[in-house]
């Protein structure tokens, strides 16, 4: 019998299977990092002081009013339903908060699982989801859906989601993550019902977005809205009211909203020519998501009505550089750096409360 050399015994696997290991290794590593770094989010947000964000010691009254039972508030029922689960669990304030901070996560990849389809990529859901959190972490936006807007923070990523999907005339989805949304916070239904515009041409689009930046800075919408329903004008002035924040016009929103619907085409030119078409369909969904604002973004807290938008547009740029034409912007070694870095971007925003 022929005796088999003691090399084939302890000869290396083939490449294939070497390829197929390495790749499992690294899709591990991927997942523990994006588990660290959100418990790492979920500790700083839920270990934040009640006086950290406008709105924290708020929510931390409702909270302990939920010992008692469900009581009588204006909050949506999703979210109230919501609270009320973590607090049978037994949790105490900073695990509540935790708790919340956890799920806006989730809710932000379920967005990215939604955008990925939208955009019919290769490239990974892991990547782009560590892609989206490295610039939302750099987001004073994305700190003010943590520490203050919670209801509207939670509900934000699940419009986006929903807007994609009526997008992709995928009418379940948009039910889904539609009513999901509206169940967290009402004002969603604002962006759900400005969804047909997408079923307009990106020229006519532009054409309907322009018109509306245009009477918003000129002080017309907010002279239509009065002359056709007074009632409606006076609910929109009279919602949180505050004297601490000024109501009226706020041309630097509309500016500030209006560059990054431009920076995404400017940057078009760096996305590799197979994506970019789709790139730049996902940002009409942003331009439909800040159609509200100009609507009725002279209120109080008008910035509000830009969170949902402003939070998706960072999941827009994290899919430029997912696509780059550039190859170190598109590493996902890289990106995986740079939501290191963004844990202390996101850190100092946190504790020193800095927000837009």
């Amino acid at each position: 019998m022929r005796s088999v050399p003691v090399r084939a015994l302890h000869a290396a696997p083939p490449p294939h299977v070497r390829n197929a290991g390495e790749v499992q290794a690294k899709r591990w590593l991927g997942l523990l990092l994006v588990l660290v770094v959100g418990l790492f989010g979920c500790w700083l947000v839920g270990t934040r002081s009640i006086e950290t964000g406008t709105d924290t010691e708020t929510y931390a009254n409702f909270f302990d009013a939920l010992n008692g039972g469900l009581p009588e508030t204006r909050l949506e029922p999703g979210f109230v339903y919501l609270s009320y689960l973590l607090n049978r669990l037994g949790l105490n304030l900073v695990g509540y908060q935790m708790g919340l901070f956890a799920l806006l996560l989730v809710g932000v990849g379920i967005a990215i699982r939604n955008y990925r389809r939208y955009l019919d990529t290769p490239v990974s859901w892991q990547t782009l989801y560590c892609a989206s959190l490295m610039l939302l972490f750099i987001s004073p936006m994305f700190t003010n859906a943590a520490i203050n807007a919670l209801r509207q923070g939670l509900a934000a990523p699940l419009v986006f989601a929903a807007l994609l999907a009526f997008h992709r005339r995928r009418w379940g989805g948009f039910l889904l993550w539609g009513a999901v949304a509206t169940s967290l916070h009402l004002s969603s239904l604002m962006y759900l019902l400005c969804a047909p515009a997408l079923l307009l041409s990106t020229r006519w689009l532009r054409v309907v977005a322009v018109t509306a930046f245009a009477l918003y800075v000129s002080g017309g919408s907010m002279l239509l809205v009065r002359a056709a329903s007074p009632a409606f004008y006076d609910l929109v002035m009279e919602y949180t009211a505050n004297t601490l924040y000024r109501s009226g016009v706020r041309v630097d929103f509309a500016v500030f909203t209006g560059f990054w619907y431009l920076l995404v085409h400017m940057l078009a030119p760096l996305v590799q020519a197979q994506w970019r078409q789709r790139v730049l369909d996902s940002a009409n969904v942003y331009l439909v998501m800040v159609m509200p604002f100009f609507i009725i973004g002279w209120g109080y807290f008008s910035n509000r009505y830009l969170l949902p938008g402003w939070l998706a547009v960072s999941m827009i740029l994290a899919a430029v550089l997912c696509h780059a034409r550039i190859a170190p912007l598109r590493n996902p070694l890289v990106l995986r750096c740079g939501l290191l870095f963004s844990c202390l971007v996101f850190f100092v925003f946190v504790t020193r409360g800095i927000v837009i």
